[in-house]
């Protein structure tokens, strides 16, 4: 059974496809042994207790300095012992060390095609305004592992979603959520899990 950690910021509406593929069984052989987030009022962590999943906020904003909230984040995701850690809209740097123990362990979804606007700077509205600002005719979303770097670690899966005539950032933002995003990310898992073998 591979145990798995989702870390979120907002609405986490990932998660929400998350546990969907966990309860109706497109996601195999996974256990969603909780969920972190940096923000006490993300509704993601409302959508793991109503779930049933154990839920931990771990703000930066409840401790003196950068590197004791490290700690703190540190030592949770041990507690939870995750096999691999998803990163579901997660919008905080992670410390080194954390990249460190956990090893080709963490997996995020980024909303565009990388190398297509990633990278410090880009996430949530703003991948999509830069879409749009580009003229680009397709964009898409991306899982891929994290490394050092923003956005630059091994991609894992992509998908393709079509940009449409007078879409603006929100319009387009849901689309490549339903289209791509709450699609390769469970099935990114469920990949995972059925290579895993505790």
């Amino acid at each position: 059974m591979l145990n798995i950690v989702v870390c979120v910021s907002g609405g986490g509406t990932n998660l929400q496809a998350i546990i969907d593929g966990v309860q109706n069984g497109t996601i195999q052989n996974t256990n969603i042994a909780g969920v972190i987030s940096n923000n006490a009022g993300a509704y993601a962590l409302e959508r793991a207790r109503n779930a049933g999943i154990q839920a931990y906020c771990v703000s930066p904003k409840d401790f003196a300095s950068r590197q004791d909230f490290n700690d703190a984040f540190l030592k949770k995701l041990e507690e939870l012992n995750p096999d691999l850690i998803v990163l579901a809209g997660f919008l905080v740097i992670l410390p080194e060390r954390m990249i460190q123990v956990y090893r080709d362990r963490i997996i995020n979804i980024h909303p565009s095609l990388i190398p297509s606007f990633c990278g410090t700077g880009y996430y949530g509205l703003k991948v999509h305004e830069a879409a749009l600002e580009r003229g680009v005719k397709l964009t898409g979303a991306t899982v891929h592992y994290v490394d050092e770097g923003t956005d630059t670690g091994r991609i894992i899966a992509q998908k393709a979603v079509e940009v449409k005539e007078g879409d603006t950032p929100e319009i387009l933002q849901r689309r490549v959520m339903e289209q791509a995003e709450w699609i390769i990310l469970p099935e990114a898992i469920n990949e995972i899990a059925a290579a895993y073998q505790k």
